[in-house]
């Protein structure tokens, strides 16, 4: 029996230091004049197209529920994100046994790691690439480019593992490490089990009451993250 293992990126896997608020502000400017409330919206647990759209309504846009229009902003967005980036490399980082527990877990025989986040695929992409992570090492993933609500993503990710798992997992053969309630209760539909990490803006308590399975502070004991996973 195999273990689908999916990861969040913000918050979860890695920091870039505000480059992703700046691109979608600068991106919802430059697309639809307004960029709402941006400054003090949270972001973290929302999908992009989620994002842009939730902006644009609180600006009192009247194209605020146009598919169109999100979508050029968000393409607008993954240009912007890819300058970003690229001037602040040395500012973006991978949190803590990020690296070990990913080769870890491609080692071995009974996991398929993949990605569930609410960035743009070509966003999760340039952030990934930004902390010298290839996105290559994913063997799928389900994306905010997939759908804009979060607790679509985890069946669709569980869709995509068939061809690899010879099934479609569900309940606790499928695992989603994150940052936020969101990635918490995201998988509820489907029985997955969520693993908190504090490295974002909520507390491993705070996760913890949100329903994981389990938290951590961060992901730095990788032997005891790693067996907690495959429990």
């Amino acid at each position: 029996m195999k273990k689908l293992v999916l990861f969040d990126i913000d918050g979860t896997i890695l920091w870039t230091d505000g480059a992703g608020r700046r691109a979608i502000r600068d991106a919802l400017q430059q697309e639809m004049g307004t960029s709402g409330p941006i400054e003090t919206y949270r972001l973290d647990g929302k999908t992009d197209p989620q994002i842009v759209r939730e902006l644009m309504t609180m600006a009192g846009h009247p194209d605020a529920e146009s598919e169109a229009h999100i979508q050029r902003v968000l393409v607008q967005y993954v240009a912007l994100l890819a300058e970003e980036l690229e001037t602040g490399r040395r500012n973006a980082k991978l949190f803590p046994g990020i690296e070990e527990l990913i080769s870890g877990l491609e080692r071995r025989g009974d996991v398929v790691v993949g990605l569930l986040t609410g960035n743009v695929v070509g966003g999760a992409q340039l952030k990934l690439a930004a902390v010298g992570l290839d996105h290559g090492r994913f063997r799928l993933g389900a994306y905010g480019s997939d759908a804009a609500a979060r607790s679509d993503l985890p069946p669709i990710a569980a869709k995509r593992a068939e061809p690899l798992m010879g099934r479609i997992p569900s309940g606790t053969d499928v695992v989603i490490i994150g940052d936020t309630p969101a990635d918490v209760t995201c998988g509820n539909s489907i029985g997955a089990r969520a693993i908190g990490v504090g490295t974002g803006h909520y507390t491993r308590q705070q996760l913890l009451e949100a329903g994981a399975f389990a938290a951590f502070d961060d992901l730095a004991d990788v032997d005891l993250v790693m067996s907690t996973i495959i429990e």
